[in-house]
């Protein structure tokens, strides 16, 4: 008996209307340079980590319940004296997103969470890489609805990146605007 798997919204519509769009708008010749999502890296420095290890394994547990998906530990590739950090210590968490997921959490993102951002205006249209890929950084975790905000242990930020397959920036943005990327005016 074969699972049945619900294909998510934002994939939805990237299949039956984004894409087109694109490939009219870009002039593809084939539907395989159209621009598409590759995956989201969603990353969580803890610096506080050095001296509390209960605030890593906080952000561990926030990153996975915001994804949906087990985050794991990062460690510093070199030291410094400064912050009092060795090299090999778990000082962050990330989590690569593909696939169904990828969708899903973009989907919430800009529909749910960003919305509930304190007095925003949209989000950065500068944040390009100069290869298709989009930056994104948030200051506080708590605008996500899976976190219950009276078990967070400290209010922390996190980095969101978005991969994508197209070649200039242009392409990136217009792919992200399309799928709802809030962009400032």
């Amino acid at each position: 008996m074969a699972k049945e798997t619900q294909v998510p919204r934002l994939q939805k519509i990237y299949k039956e209307k984004v894409a087109p769009e694109l490939k009219a708008d870009f002039s593809y010749t084939s539907s395989m340079q159209i621009p598409r999502i590759e995956k989201i890296i969603v990353s969580m420095g803890v610096g506080e980590a050095v001296t509390n290890k209960k605030f890593l394994e906080s952000a561990v547990q926030e990153v996975t319940q915001i994804t949906g998906q087990k985050a794991i530990k990062t460690k510093a590739r070199k030291s410094i004296a400064n912050f009092k950090i060795r090299e090999g210590q778990e000082i962050g968490v990330k989590v690569t997103l593909r696939g169904v997921r990828m969708y899903e959490f973009l989907d919430r993102l800009v529909n749910v969470a960003l919305p509930r951002v304190k007095d925003f205006r949209g989000v950065n249209a500068n944040a390009f890489d100069g290869h298709g890929n989009y930056s994104l950084g948030i200051t506080e975790q708590i605008i996500f609805p899976e976190i219950d905000y009276d078990k967070i242990e400290q209010v922390t930020g996190m980095n969101i990146a978005v991969v994508t397959t197209a070649k200039t920036d242009a392409e990136a943005k217009s792919l992200l605007a399309r799928l709802g990327m809030p962009f400032r005016k």
